[in-house]
């Protein structure tokens, strides 16, 4: 932020927000079940330089420093201008302000400037959300609490843009730290004792787009219980369970062991799809008790398909993400041979489980380290291709930056 101030004048307000690395459950916010994101110390910032009367003026440094159009103005009660103009996120943040009720009477002259790197699987859009409407609840004295500023951000990027995104960016963009967030109403957050993690992320290069993913999971499943619900010989029980929209059943209720039968009779796609679905979240259950109590027996690992690691809880955790990884490279199909030849190396250097972080098929992987470790883990993913890659730690969430 500093070299903005140098560069631009003295600003009148600024915020900024952390990335996020999607720790535990990934693709299962949209679909209702807890997740565990983690805020890491890669920001985006939002500061405002001048106010204006009637308008917004904001330029992206990151796009500017690429070469890409990067200013955009707008009135003060905006329309979005679509083909992914990166304009259309902060436009989202004022409808969706304006549509709860909340006056948006003066425009500002901004500057953003991001760590986080854009379509790495770190949340850049959701930290952009957030900041950005910290800014204007620190100009404007709205006084939101951390869970409005996630609901407005999610609103802005889902409802408002059309985004078919989940909660877990914005909610762990907004509160920072390791939180567990249940997805479903009233969505209730709880800080996790992880303060002491380190992790590496690798960002692999290789941008994806939540809108080309989600969807197609998303149909696919949805295949799956169409096909499930049309079989005459499934229990009414399971019926019950299940739904027609990927949401819909009661995932945390379906025992995998009672429903095998029947998923051999469906394409067996969707039927992976729903596989994952259950042992995803068994396996981030299982996390969760361990980050509870400290430790886990060998057949706890075992029960839910974990290799079982000799050493401590950080030994337990990485073993856990190693399985949720291949969750998701083996039944959801997000991984790419260049994902899996980074990841190989960061576990070579050391690295106690590594997986994806984010939608996959691109993007970033996040590696368990300690202090001792990482350099090296970081330098591993460099030589297996990364473009780029950090030792991280965990961050607080959004915040009014001082002047």
């Amino acid at each position: 932020m500093n070299g903005i101030a140098e560069t631009f004048g003295r600003p009148i307000k600024a915020a900024s927000a952390p990335g996020r690395a999607d720790f535990l459950n990934t693709h299962q916010d949209y679909k209702g079940l807890p997740v565990v994101p983690i805020a890491v110390n890669l920001r985006t910032y939002a500061v405002a330089l001048r106010e204006l009367p009637d308008h917004f003026e904001v330029v992206s440094l990151n796009l500017k420093r690429d070469g890409r159009p990067y200013l955009d103005r707008f009135p003060l009660n905006p329309q979005l201008r679509g083909g992914g103009w990166f304009g259309d996120y902060l436009r989202a943040c004022v409808i969706a302000l304006r549509r709860a009720g909340f006056g948006v009477d003066r425009g500002l002259g901004v500057v953003i400037d991001s760590d986080v790197p854009a379509g790495g699987g770190l949340g850049s859009s959701a930290a952009l959300e957030v900041a950005f409407l910290k800014l204007l609840d620190a100009f404007f004295g709205f006084g939101l609490s951390r869970k409005e500023l996630a609901e407005l951000a999610f609103k802005a990027e889902n409802e408002i843009m059309g985004i078919p995104c989940g909660r877990l960016d914005q909610y762990g963009s907004s509160y920072g730290r390791a939180i567990l967030l249940n997805t479903r109403p009233p969505y209730e957050v709880k800080e996790l004792p992880l303060q002491g993690v380190k992790m590496v992320v690798a960002d692999s290069g290789i941008k994806h787009r939540v809108a080309a993913i989600h969807p197609v999971r998303q149909a696919e499943i949805e295949r799956g219980l169409a096909q499930l619900l049309s079989l005459t010989e499934l229990p009414d029980d399971l019926k019950r369970s299940l739904g027609k929209r990927y949401w819909e059943p009661l995932w945390e209720n379906l025992d995998l062991q009672r429903l095998e039968p029947y998923l051999r009779k469906i394409d067996p796609k969707a039927a992976d799809r729903i596989r994952f679905t259950i042992h995803m979240h068994e396996s981030t259950l299982l996390a969760l008790r361990l980050i509870e109590r400290g430790a886990l027996s060998a057949e706890d690992l075992e029960r839910a398909g974990v290799k079982p690691a000799a050493g401590g809880f950080l030994e337990a955790l990485g073993a856990i993400l190693n399985r949720q990884h291949e969750l998701l490279r083996d039944l959801y199909e997000v991984s790419l041979p260049e994902l899996e030849r980074i990841r190989d190396a960061m576990l070579h250097a050391g690295a106690y489980g590594a997986k994806i972080s984010g939608a996959g098929l691109g993007g970033a992987l996040i590696a368990l380290t300690d202090e001792e470790r990482g350099a090296e883990i970081a330098k591993a993913a460099l030589r297996a291709g990364a473009r780029r890659a950090w030792l991280v730690e965990i961050d607080e969430g959004a915040r009014e930056e001082p002047l």
